[in-house]
């Protein structure tokens, strides 16, 4: 028998640092969204388009994100496959333990969430490996990484009685001191991180910085900046008015991440193509698009704080950056083929037999619904990719 039973649902070690910088001079605080784009646009004619995204989203105090908890489901913005049901984290829960499974079982054994909102998905993939595995369980430290202090407040909430160790932080350093085997994960993550937008003219890449009657305005990019170096990769036959998006911050962001576990596996799922797909001639606006009520729109300068900015992404970007990071990719397919694959046993067993979890495995798995929607893409440092897996990355 494990020491803990999670029947009993111990009191939680939690971590919940809401001021992380404290001793540091504080930052300037701003009644409004409007009040802080006046007072960045007063200080700088031009805001690049990445820094007016985290602005509008993340801000703090008056960011889409920071606002509220509730952009998620049928009353919010936008759904997820969290928003099906817990089908998704129980089948998740299932991938999970068979790495710890084939990892020797090791204990303790952190799983890292990012972009884990309000603790919906954390806590259908806690209450199913408390059921699966009390071994697996016992020794399990549920840490997320989240910098808005509403949400670490909301995931806190929710998450306290399902896992005897609990970790909310603002940022990685306090998990970074300890790094443990496990597993780094986001679902929908990745599309939310701000982007450059670019657009070709005069047979040149352009940059679309933000001005401060809220248009778009077209700038030089510097020629030895990163986003010139992604764009190299991204070649420049297309035409005149061609729109694009490019992240150069992936490297940026995951790269500390990287430092709180020990060679464990990376999974990503979200919307996103191989670069070749990404960049299609015929693409000529990008992906990028606004979600407020279930409804999608195209300009991101309307409605700041209000509305969520969002774009694909590149999976051989991603990929290549990753590889600087000593990790490969291990898979890489539709969600539809990626959760169909890890249901296998559940399906053989019967466990997909109620109509309830066959009508939520539809929606997840389906061409028509969400299983080509979303692309999952897994990362490990101790295998090596697959010439298959390299070719649909498009990656020699």
């Amino acid at each position: 028998m494990p020491d803990t039973d999670p029947s009993t649902q111990p009191e939680a070690h939690v971590s919940d640092r809401d001021n992380p910088n404290h001793g540091e001079p504080a930052t300037p605080s701003f009644s409004s969204l409007k009040e802080k784009l006046t007072s960045e646009f007063s200080s700088r004619q031009l805001i690049n388009f990445p820094d007016y995204m985290e602005i509008v989203l993340y801000d703090p105090e008056n960011g889409y994100y920071a606002n509220q908890t509730q952009q998620v489901g049928r009353d919010g913005d936008f759904y997820t496959s969290v928003s099906v049901g817990p089908l998704f984290g129980e089948i998740l829960a299932h991938r999970f333990l068979g790495w710890w499974k084939d990892n020797g079982k090791p204990k303790p054994w952190r799983l890292l969430e990012l972009g884990g909102h309000d603790g919906k998905l954390a806590a259908d993939i806690l209450s199913n490996l408390a059921r699966l595995s009390p071994e697996a369980w016992n020794g399990l430290q549920y840490a997320s990484v989240e910098p808005l202090p509403k949400l670490r407040r909301a995931q806190r909430e929710r998450l306290e009685p399902l896992v005897a160790d609990l970790r909310i932080e603002a940022n990685t350093s306090v998990l970074a001191e300890t790094p443990l085997p496990g597993i780094i994960f986001g679902n929908e993550l990745l599309d939310a991180l701000p982007f450059h937008l670019v657009k070709k003219s005069d047979d040149a890449w352009t940059e679309l910085f933000v001005s401060s009657d809220m248009e778009f305005a077209p700038c030089e990019i510097a020629p030895n900046s990163k986003l010139a170096a992604k764009l190299k990769n991204i070649g420049s036959k297309f035409d005149n008015g061609y729109q694009t998006e490019v992240r150069s911050n992936y490297l940026s962001f995951i790269a500390p991440l990287t430092e709180c576990i020990e060679d464990g596996l990376i999974l990503f799922i979200d919307y996103g193509f191989a670069a070749p797909e990404y960049y299609d001639s015929h693409r000529t606006s990008g992906t990028l698009r606004t979600f407020s009520r279930h409804k999608a729109a195209e300009n991101p300068l309307e409605r700041a704080g209000e509305i969520d900015i969002t774009a694909h992404v590149d999976f051989t970007d991603l990929t290549l950056e990753m590889e600087h990071l000593g990790y490969y990719p291990t898979h890489f397919s539709s969600q539809g083929s990626y959760l169909t694959h890890l249901a296998a046993d559940m399906i053989q067993s019967g466990d997909l037999d109620d109509f309830q979890k066959i009508a939520q495995f539809k929606t997840l798995t389906h061409p028509g619904h969400l299983g080509a929607s979303f692309h999952a893409i897994e990362f490990s440092k101790q295998s090596v990719s697959s010439p298959e897996i390299r070719h649909r990355l498009a990656i020699e």
